[in-house]
């Protein structure tokens, strides 16, 4: 039986056409918007810092007050500046998709993303000690120098700046592109979490060597590789890895590997404590 578009009965998948209207933007805010995204993904103004004053923007760019609040609400919709009143209109993310993820995972579980990076940086670690060219292998060893000197400087935030450069130069050895942005996307959150494990004073338990890290990626020993990657996240101060279960799985990690000799054959930990 055929059914007439009038008869008020349509078949299963039928959507009627929504009306569109005209957008409000003006192409002006758009080209403001456009600048400054472009301030922020090319690092002029970094995650973390404050963006130029209101008057400030409005008198370097020559528009209107109303343009650059709408450009910068825009923004913040889209999860690339943060709003603080009072304060100032912070960078919060370097892309949209960055952004999206901060905003929606900021408050979660330290335990979930600790699985995540676990996840993640032992695949990358497996991959790059099957891919790893010559470049890679020297990046690896002048970042890991550089975050052993951080560390000797007592200076917290740098330390944090140049562990997650480690770890992000481990990610770009896999030579995986979808991984490399996807860790790219999600580097933000994981630095702020690793700023807010590591707090503003280093502690020894907030150290780990890497050292192993980078031995096992220059043999080709994926095995180890991952091995040694998926244990840094979960090798924080216990309290911020809260959860049922969490402290036991940790524990019997550490027991599996002293029961097998360990990766490297010692029988010590696979993982030391302290910050990855």
């Amino acid at each position: 039986m055929i059914i007439s578009p009038g008869s008020g009965a349509r078949r299963a998948g039928d959507r009627r056409a929504m009306p569109l209207t005209s957008p409000r933007r003006s192409g002006l805010t758009d080209q403001v918007i456009a600048q400054l995204r472009n301030q922020i993904t090319a690092g002029a103004w970094p995650v973390g810092s404050r963006i130029p004053t209101e008057p400030e923007l409005v008198e370097q760019l020559g528009v209107a007050r109303n343009t650059v609040r709408e450009a910068v609400r825009a923004l913040a919709h889209n999860g690339l500046l943060d709003i603080r009143q009072g304060s100032g209109t912070y960078v919060r993310a370097t892309s949209e998709l960055a952004g999206v993820m901060h905003r929606r995972f900021a408050d979660a579980a330290p335990r979930d993303v600790a699985e995540v990076r676990s996840t993640l940086e032992s695949s990358a670690a497996r991959l790059a000690a099957e891919r790893r060219t010559e470049r890679d292998l020297r990046q690896l060893d002048t970042l890991l120098a550089r975050r052993e000197e951080s560390w000797a400087t007592g200076d917290a935030e740098r330390f944090v700046a140049a562990d997650a450069a480690f770890h992000q130069a481990v990610v770009a050895a896999s030579h995986n592109e979808v991984l490399i942005e996807l860790y790219a996307d999600l580097g933000d959150l994981l630095r702020e979490w690793l700023r807010g494990d590591v707090g503003g004073e280093l502690r020894p338990e907030h150290h780990m060597d890497h050292a192993r890290l980078v031995a096992a990626i220059r043999a080709g020993d994926g095995d180890t590789a991952a091995t040694e990657a998926a244990g840094y996240p979960f090798a924080c101060p216990r309290g911020r890895l809260s959860g049922a279960g969490r402290d036991d799985e940790a524990e019997g990690a550490r027991d599996d590997a002293k029961d097998t000799g360990g990766p490297d054959g010692t029988g010590e930990d696979a993982a030391e404590p302290g910050s990855g």
